[in-house]
């Protein structure tokens, strides 16, 4: 189990109790001790000292809107950061500096995709960045599989590619990619978009069985049909293996 909560500014206290209680409502347990990111800065800094030791970072004072200038530039791409501040100079960063915090950007090699694309690994705000992170807290949770949502698929590649740099001599993590979860009127689910949450499914009589049914159908690992499941029932009936098949199995 893990919070990852390294985002502290946006942190609403207690969130972390009612995630706990809604997973054991819905009859989900973990091992060991759950681990909050908050508390896991040390890790991250030591990575990412281990990587520029690679020569692989670099600063960058870009914006959004820098980006958004450049993609809109001719050959530009639309959500592809142009390596604009890969090449500066020592002195060009020291004057840089000066006016702005950057963040630090990892290089990555041009075989993994059609452009540089190189991406945040710590923030201008000193936060350290979700891909760095949770690569580094799989390391050290020794995760070998990951499904997660299909809006995460981009993020694989980069994943990979800093677990390999952290830990060449580890075997890969096994990443499915799972189509998003819908609401009632076939939207993603989103606490942005007003969706409902389990505790209010919960608080509407809902029970905990008819939730991960609804959940499951939404993404075709249940028939339509039914209308329950709890999750000794999931776990005797669904086989990772034969629902990879119905997953996005990307890498």
């Amino acid at each position: 189990m893990r919070m990852e909560d390294l985002d502290l500014p946006r942190v609403v206290a207690g969130s972390d109790d009612q995630i706990l209680r809604d997973l054991e409502w819905l009859g989900l347990d973990w091992d060991g001790p759950i681990v909050y990111q908050s508390e896991r800065t040390d890790l991250y800094q030591r990575a990412l000292l281990d990587l520029d030791a690679l020569g692989l970072c670099y600063p960058c004072f870009c914006s959004r809107k820098d980006i958004q200038v450049a993609a809109s530039a001719p050959h530009g791409k639309a959500g592809v950061y142009p390596g604009t501040c890969r090449s500066l100079s020592v002195g060009e960063v020291a004057m840089r500096t000066r006016i702005k915090s950057p963040a630090i950007r990892l290089k990555m090699p041009t075989e993994i995709g059609d452009s540089c694309d190189d991406f945040v690994i710590r923030r201008a705000d000193a936060l350290f960045a979700y891909q760095l992170a949770v690569t580094v807290d799989d390391l050290d949770q020794g995760v070998t599989e990951v499904v997660r949502g299909a809006d995460l698929i981009d993020s694989t590649p980069k994943q990979i590619y800093l677990a390999e740099l952290l830990q060449p001599e580890r075997g890969g993590i096994n990443y499915l990619h799972a189509p998003l979860m819908l609401d009632d009127k076939g939207r993603r689910m989103s606490k942005r978009d007003g969706s409902i949450s389990a505790k209010q499914w919960r608080r509407s009589g809902g029970t905990s069985e008819q939730l991960l049914a609804h959940l499951l159908t939404s993404i075709g690992i249940l028939e339509e049909t039914q209308e329950c499941i709890a999750i000794g029932e999931l776990i005797e009936q669904v086989d990772i293996k034969l629902i990879a098949g119905k997953l996005l199995s990307m890498y």
